[in-house]
């Protein structure tokens, strides 16, 4: 998390001389004029889009605890739709692009799936549970007596970790 916020500088500039490369390279090809116009108006449609976006979130929040339901899917979809209206919102084009990524549907699936992982691995299996509903585990027998025996040092976590019927598996979404 550190290492973040010390680059977060270095890539707020590398985003401002970005901007401003891409703002001079579509002044020159449509007029310095319709730049600023094209600007002005992703920021308004961003501003609309975030105030859209915000009750919606909280519509579908609300409806999903209401309901007893998991409210994760619908949080994790309204922070992408509102971190990609506040990219339109912020000026210039490289942001109002990500910005649009964010919205238009394939972009939003993907970036929900990615925050969803995030989440999942940052917080522990409980409120995973209780944010996304419940796992779904795909469970392998084991046979002790045919399988290969496993490294020492996983028989002595084994062994001190657990007593008794062991189940292995993995967590399948």
């Amino acid at each position: 998390m550190r290492r973040g916020l010390t680059l977060l500088p270095l890539g707020l500039l590398l985003l401002a001389a970005a901007e401003i490369a891409v703002f001079v390279a579509v002044a020159h090809a449509l007029g310095a004029g319709w730049a600023v116009l094209l600007i002005a108006l992703s920021s308004v449609g961003g501003l609309i889009l975030l105030r859209r976006e915000g009750i919606r979130g909280w519509r579908a929040f609300r409806t999903a605890a209401q309901a007893g339901q998991p409210p994760g899917r619908q949080v994790s979809d309204s922070l992408v739709g509102l971190l990609g209206a506040i990219l339109l919102a912020a000026p210039g084009f490289v942001t109002a692009v990500a910005g649009l990524l964010l919205i238009v549907p394939p972009g939003r699936i993907l970036a929900r799936h990615a925050v969803t992982r995030f989440t999942e691995r940052r917080v522990s299996g409980v409120v995973a549970g209780d944010l996304f509903g419940p796992r779904h585990v795909r469970v392998h027998q084991s046979d002790p007596i045919n399988d290969p025996a496993p490294s020492d040092a996983a028989q002595t976590v084994t062994r001190a970790a657990v007593t008794g019927e062991v189940v292995e598996g993995e967590i399948v979404r």
